[in-house]
């Protein structure tokens, strides 16, 4: 494989590579969008995105689906300040062993979304920045290629995971706006970083019992750290305290944050990672509004033993990795 890792300015090369470059939706921003583009100094772009088939399948790019078909819409982690979504990437791991497990989908699409940078000069692509990029992804799934949104499962691991949920927020809070889509079907949230107001910092949190377990590390206040004050740019701190950026949050200042009307959720976390207790509190949030269990309600939830975090992207990480494939693999089949 190349060593070459792409950013949203220029693709992957190589025999593998399907990509396609998707176009912006400014039509499509609400106020707040807008507001915060605005802020932000952020305007909506042409971004690349990749195709990844099952091994063994060769689908054309942007193929129009089957009946039926379901497909994955990969949103990567990494902080929302490193990785790619190439397939090159380690990170694309991920959905390549998702599609491996899953008998139901075919291809996945990993959408490159722009990454927030703080020492450059002025910082670049803070929220909402790759807001606007999924949702112009999303679009590009329903409107170009013809999925249905019952068939899309929108899937993101760590900061992905935040994406996603600000994705699916987005679709099912604007519901009736003129030329946007329903909100996916499914969502799949793999060890979601869903709080950057440091809500969960406290004694006996996952936090203080699993620093040094954990290869991350997350005693300082999230908005604090280089990915925070990147991704929240001239937002700053006080921006942590909206519920597209930290819906788990336990913060007083928090606004009532509501789940009604999303897609049924599958919820990943690892027994030994840091953000345990912020998922958790997710989950409990989600649940209130949703319900539990896959027969009476909507989200699933599983704490990976031994597992620290976004563990599916460590290939070692095993048995763990595998056995979460194939719960994954399970509920979406």
């Amino acid at each position: 494989m190349l060593s070459f890792i792409a950013d949203h300015t220029m693709v992957s090369q190589g025999s593998d590579i399907k990509h396609v470059w998707v176009e912006p939706v400014p039509q499509l921003m609400n106020n707040m969008l807008k507001s915060c583009a605005v802020e932000g100094n952020v305007e909506p772009i042409s971004i690349p995105g990749y195709w990844m088939d099952k091994e063994g399948m060769d689908i054309p790019i942007g193929a129009p689906p089957k009946q039926g078909e379901k497909v994955i819409y990969f949103l990567h982690g990494g902080g929302y300040v490193r990785f790619s979504a190439s397939p090159h990437d380690r990170i694309a791991n991920v959905p390549r062993d998702m599609l491996k497990h899953c008998k139901s989908v075919k291809r996945a699409f990993l959408l490159e979304y722009r990454l927030s940078r703080v020492l450059s000069n002025p910082p670049e692509s803070p929220f909402p920045a790759a807001l606007l990029d999924a949702l112009a992804g999303y679009i590009y799934l329903t409107q170009d290629v013809g999925f249905s949104p019952a068939d899309i499962v929108v899937e993101g691991d760590s900061a992905g995971g935040n994406l996603a949920h600000a994705l699916t927020r987005y679709l099912v809070e604007n519901r009736g706006m003129e030329g946007l889509p329903a909100p996916p079907g499914a969502m799949i949230l793999l060890s979601p970083w869903v709080d950057l107001t440091a809500s969960d910092n406290f004694p006996g949190s996952s936090i203080y019992a699993n620093d040094g377990v954990d290869f991350i590390r997350y005693i300082t206040a999230p908005s604090d750290s280089y990915s925070g004050k990147a991704f929240l740019g001239p937002l700053g701190a006080k921006g942590a305290l909206d519920r597209y950026i930290s819906p788990a949050s336990a913060d007083p200042r928090m606004p009532p944050v509501s789940f009604a009307g999303f897609p049924r959720t599958l919820v990943i976390s690892g027994e030994a990672e840091v953000l345990r207790t912020q998922i958790e509190v997710l989950v409990k949030k989600m649940v209130k509004d949703m319900g539990a269990g896959r027969d009476d309600g909507q989200v699933e939830y599983y704490e990976s033993p031994d597992s620290v975090h976004d563990f599916l992207v460590i290939m070692h990480h095993e048995p763990e990795r595998t056995q979460t494939l194939r719960i994954i693999a399970d509920w979406l089949d």
